[in-house]
């Protein structure tokens, strides 16, 4: 848990105690194009009334709190950890949204599984910093251990693998972030942050 982003959230008039109701709006630069999230610049938070803040978050692996041991995430997730899937969801749906294409189910797995696995690393699809930006964002809000963070990422992992039937299939975009998560159907805007680059 980190207090300065909490703060921070608060000055802006977000409620950091309502995570869900949170989400890492996709940053277009130029032309349109999705500017990934450095891990060293501070990353915009939307609420649910379309107001952004750019806070500065430390890495995933500076932000893990005590030892606490992760539920059974075999079926549901237990209801304490539905704000962790949440976020990181609706962010997922946010940028689908914002590039106009559903990312493939295969690779969703993989950029969860390489969350889980390397939480502070870079990827090449610029997804997976909207992913690990989501994933700082909670773990700032709310005290989460590795071994809590790594069940939910792996969770993650196992869905979008539950929805996969072909090698381009986006079942998990289809059936999961656009019925549950669409931008559309939590706010009126595109939920797009311009940002000079």
């Amino acid at each position: 848990m980190d207090l300065i982003a909490t703060k921070a959230l608060e000055r802006a008039g977000m409620d950091p105690s309502r995570p869900e109701f949170l989400r890492i709006p996709t940053v277009l630069g130029e032309q349109g194009r999705v500017l990934p999230l450095d891990q060293d610049l501070p990353v915009p938070v939307m609420d649910e009334e379309d107001r952004v803040v750019w806070l500065p978050l430390q890495p995933i692996s500076s932000l893990w709190t005590g030892s606490a041991v992760a539920p059974d995430f075999s079926f549901a997730p237990p209801p304490e950890y539905e704000p962790f899937f949440i976020l990181i969801e609706a962010t997922a749906a946010e940028y689908c949204d914002a590039t106009g294409k559903p990312e493939r189910d295969r690779e969703f797995q993989r950029l969860y599984r390489f969350l889980r696995r390397r939480p502070d690393g870079v990827d090449p699809n610029p997804l997976f910093s909207y992913l690990r930006a989501a994933s700082r964002l909670y773990l700032s809000l709310r005290d989460v251990s590795r071994a809590e963070f790594e069940a939910v990422a792996d969770r993650l992992r196992v869905s979008a693998r539950t929805f996969a039937t072909r090698l381009d299939s986006t079942n998990y975009h289809h059936f999961v972030l656009e019925e549950f998560y669409h931008p559309a159907r939590m706010a009126p805007s595109t939920g797009s942050t311009e940002r000079a680059s």
